[in-house]
């Protein structure tokens, strides 16, 4: 693997990030429009909210097998040590959070009694017996998540931004599409100075 590569996640995993990233704003508004709203304007949203949560659940499951086959870039060597600790915790929530949705919304709809309609020709079988006492702790859970994992987001992006406008090392640019800039040379070997690519 080259300097260059080693600054930048997989391939694959960026294209992933970012797909995801469009499904969940969309599910963040899909699930506002959902409390907010009755009648037939909410069973509208429900047939979106359903098959994109279905998506989202495949490609958290697809994106972690990725990222333990193929690592990630090292966090800078001047980060704080409790930065350093906050930030990898704060990426197994985002990931425990990401399986988490999905799985309670299927058990609670399954709970509930809901057929669980992805397209015309394709369902969910149920994943729990019918029984309204699970769909409604269920959907207390999925709601108490949900609020989790929107918090969640909002740190994540603080913490991108400020790595990207602030402290400009590179944390950022690992999971974007642009040029890259070589990963800093290891202490004590001699190379030619090079002007960095922007």
């Amino acid at each position: 693997m080259s300097r260059l590569e080693r600054t930048r996640f997989a391939l694959p995993l960026r294209l992933i990030h970012w797909t995801m990233a469009a499904l969940i704003l969309a599910m963040l508004f899909i699930g506002v429009g959902m409390v907010s709203t009755v009648g037939p304007a909410y069973s509208a949203l429900l047939q979106l909210h359903r098959p994109i949560g279905a998506a989202l659940f495949v490609l958290v499951v697809l994106r972690l097998a990725i990222r333990l086959a193929t690592g990630a870039p090292p966090l800078p060597a001047d980060l704080p040590k409790a930065q350093q600790a906050v930030a990898k915790g704060s990426h197994l929530l985002l990931y425990a959070a990401m399986l988490a949705m999905p799985l309670i919304g299927w058990a609670m709809l399954s709970a509930g009694g809901f057929p669980i309609v992805l397209t015309k020709d394709l369902s969910l079988p149920p994943i729990l017996p019918h029984d309204l006492r699970y769909y409604f702790a269920l959907r207390g859970l999925h709601t108490i998540i949900a609020l989790a994992f929107f918090a969640l987001i909002l740190a994540h992006l603080g913490a991108a931004l400020m790595h990207g406008l602030i402290r400009k090392d590179g944390v950022l640019r690992s999971m974007t599409f642009g040029s890259a800039r070589p990963a800093p040379a290891a202490p004590g070997l001699l190379e030619e100075p090079s002007a960095p690519v922007e």
